[in-house]
């Protein structure tokens, strides 16, 4: 396991933490699961059905001795559930509908963090983005004074560790959505003992270039200033201004980053997703993520093309976005 994992397991084990996994009968998560709570790293929540998961278990050879499975159909709790999902929903939801949504894993999952019956939950290896983040916003909500959940991925390779935001979520923000996304980044970057620099980036440099896109930059490092005045950023940076010092010297030799930015906030979705793709694939980065982020209380969603290593890695990240909160 990569120091930066290393770190996370030792800053979250012994913190009596619990994580939820509703997809209980997918091996991958149950695999993840019993390592975790085998290791003592965390107690996994597990949902479905309780013989179900226990005959799945004992076909894959894994113990769940320190971890709890929870059946939304017979859980002793479920009515309070039901009353403090109504109660949530503001009128959008009547008791029956609360039953009917509550049978669904996610939002039961989701109920149980809500709830404060555990501290995070991780899904996707079977259900899309959308069963997995539609749940937590309609619940769990972003927290005050952030008003869009972002996701950013972790880039590392040996002992560099970059933020790359958003890359998952805000197809185009506007200049008040990325000050938001810059000032959650940092607090990601220091979860991951990474000193927040932050770049905002664009095709232009300190207004080499002059378009509607680029001003739209230049307002939102503005705007991220006036809400985080402690924070480190600038921008509008092209990439090799915000990372390289010789660029950075004669594109933007006034500015308080010169070439040492660890944060870099993309202007648009589809240059976040393409640039971390590129930085994975091209420079053998790892791309840890889309850790999700501006919520009340952590959920993360894994892609379908998971393994039980990236289960067990998303789960540390979550437990250690519950230990920050």
């Amino acid at each position: 396991m990569s120091d930066l994992f290393s770190g996370l397991k030792d800053k979250v084990s012994g913190k009596n933490l619990k994580i939820v996994f509703p997809e209980g009968l997918d091996e991958r998560v149950l695999a993840a699961a019993g390592r975790l709570a085998a290791d003592g790293v965390l107690t996994p929540i597990i949902v479905g059905n309780i013989e179900q998961v226990e005959a799945k278990a004992k076909e894959l050879n894994v113990s769940l001795d320190n971890a709890e499975i929870y059946d939304p159909a017979s859980y002793a709790e479920f009515d309070a559930l039901v009353a403090s999902f109504i109660e949530r929903r503001k009128g959008k939801a009547t008791e029956e509908s609360a039953r009917k949504t509550l049978l669904d894993e996610n939002y039961f999952g989701t109920m149980l963090v809500y709830t404060g019956k555990a501290d995070g939950l991780v899904s996707g290896a079977a259900h899309s983005t959308a069963d997995t983040v539609r749940p937590a916003l309609q619940i769990i909500k972003t927290k005050e004074g952030v008003s869009k959940t972002s996701g950013v991925f972790i880039m590392a390779r040996e002992d560099e560790k970059y933020v790359f935001a958003d890359c998952a979520i805000n197809i185009s923000p506007d200049s008040n959505d990325l000050a938001e996304i810059a000032i959650e980044s940092a607090k990601t970057a220091e979860m991951f003992d990474v000193e927040p620099r932050v770049a905002m980036l664009s095709f232009s440099t300190k207004g080499s270039a002059k378009s509607p896109e680029t001003e739209k930059v230049a307002k939102a490092v503005e705007e991220a200033k006036k809400r985080a005045p402690q924070l480190v950023v600038d921008g509008e940076f092209q990439f090799d201004a915000a990372f390289v010092p010789s660029v950075a010297k004669k594109k933007a030799p006034g500015s308080v980053l010169q070439g040492d930015a660890t944060v870099f906030v993309f202007p648009s979705l589809e240059a976040g997703n393409i640039g971390y793709k590129i930085a994975q694939r091209l420079g053998n980065f790892d791309a840890v993520g889309p850790i999700l982020q501006g919520l009340n209380a952590p959920v993360n969603d894994l892609s379908r093309g998971c393994n039980e290593d990236d289960v067990y890695k998303l789960a540390l990240i979550t437990a250690a976005q519950a230990l920050a909160k």
